[in-house]
C-alpha cells in the first residue's frame, strides 16, 4: 500500500511507498524534489536551512510517535547549558517502523535529495546515529544556542547536515520550544520555527551555525517536545587534520543571562593551541 502524499501550498512532499511491507522512498522522486528546493535552500539565511510543512505523511509520523520509546530510568542532560534531554537511538527500538523510517533518512534516495537541495555532494550518513535518533525534552528542559561538534570521531568524517522532524501535536506557541536561528555574530535571532508536527528544518552545520531552542518549555507536566533528528558528513580528501576539532559550542545570548560554557571554551584553547603530544595532559589538568 502506498502512504499518501504530503502536500502543502500545491508542493508535493516525500513519499513512501510499501514494498512487500518495507516503505521505501523514490529515488527519482527525491532528487526532484531537491531540486526544486535547492534556491529556496542555499540563500536562506543567517545560514543555508529549509523549513517544510507536511515533510513525510502523517499516519507514517502517527506511527512513530505510537511507537515513541519510554524515558523511564534513562540519561538526561542537566546542566546549564541543555536540561531534560533525552537521546535515544533507533537502534535500541523494537518498533520496525521507526527502524524503517530511520533506515530509509539514511538511504540513497533520501541522501540524494539532500545533496540535490544542499549543492554538497558526498553526503554521508551516520549508522551509529551519534547525538541522534529520537529526541525528547521534558517540561523546564532547554537546548542552549549553539553550533554542533564538528567531527565524528569513530567515522573520521566532517559534519554538515542536521535535519529535524517534529512529532508534537497541538503544540501552541505558549509551550515555547521554537528553534531559533541565530546570525554568525550571535547578535540577534533571525528566524523562529516553532516545532509544530510533520514539520522539518534541515539546515548546514559550520562552526557558526548557531541555534536552539534556550529558554524554559512552559508545555504541561504530561507533554514534551519530540524530534527525529538525522546528522549527515563528507569524507575531506585531504583528512581532518586541517580541521579544529570542536564540542558542541554553546553561545550566550546578549542581555539574557545565559551561563558562559568555560568547559567548552577550555577544551577548544587546548586543542588549538598546546602540541597534540601534550594534549591529554593539559585536557586531565584543566578542563
Amino acid at each position: 500500500m502506498a502512504l499518501a502524499l504530503a502536500s502543502n501550498s500545491n508542493r508535493t512532499m516525500l513519499r513512501l511507498t510499501s514494498k512487500n511491507g518495507y516503505l521505501a522512498f523514490d529515488a527519482d522522486e527525491c532528487r526532484g524534489f531537491g531540486r526544486s528546493l535547492a534556491k529556496q535552500y542555499q540563500t536562506a539565511s543567517p545560514f543555508p536551512h529549509i523549513v517544510i510543512d507536511d515533510f513525510l505523511p502523517s499516519d507514517l509520523l502517527e506511527q512513530i510517535v505510537a511507537d515513541f520509546p519510554s524515558t523511564e530510568g534513562k540519561a538526561f542532560f542537566d546542566r546549564d547549558q541543555e536540561r531534560f534531554k533525552f537521546q535515544l537511538s533507533p537502534n535500541d527500538s523494537d518498533s520496525a517502523v521507526v527502524r524503517n523510517l530511520f533506515a530509509e533518512l539514511n538511504g540513497e534516495a533520501f541522501v540524494a535529495f539532500l545533496e540535490e537541495m544542499t549543492g554538497i555532494d558526498g553526503l554521508i550518513p551516520d549508522p551509529h546515529f551519534v547525538g541522534g535518533g529520537l529526541h525528547e525534552t521534558k517540561t523546564g528542559g532547554h537546548l542552549g544556542i549553539h553550533a554542533d561538534f564538528n567531527i565524528h570521531e569513530e567515522l573520521k568524517l566532517e559534519r554538515k547536515l542536521n535535519l529535524l522532524i517534529y512529532l508534537n501535536k497541538d503544540w501552541p506557541d505558549e509551550f515555547g520550544g521554537a528553534l531559533e536561528l541565530w546570525d554568525r555574530g550571535m547578535k540577534a535571532c533571525e528566524r523562529k520555527v516553532a516545532p509544530v508536527f510533520g514539520r522539518a528544518v534541515i539546515f548546514n552545520t559550520d562552526l557558526d551555525s548557531f541555534h536552539g531552542h534556550p529558554d524554559p518549555l512552559a508545555c504541561p507536566p504530561d507533554r514534551s517536545r519530540r524530534s527525529i533528528a538525522t546528522y549527515y558528513y563528507t569524507a575531506r580528501e585531504e583528512g581532518l587534520v586541517a580541521l579544529p576539532k570542536r564540542n558542541t559550542n554553546f553561545q550566550a545570548r546578549p542581555g539574557q543571562g545565559d551561563r558562559t560554557d568555560w568547559q567548552v571554551r577550555r577544551q577548544h584553547f587546548i586543542n588549538d593551541w598546546v602540541p597534540p603530544r601534550l594534549q591529554k595532559i593539559a585536557h586531565r589538568l584543566f578542563v
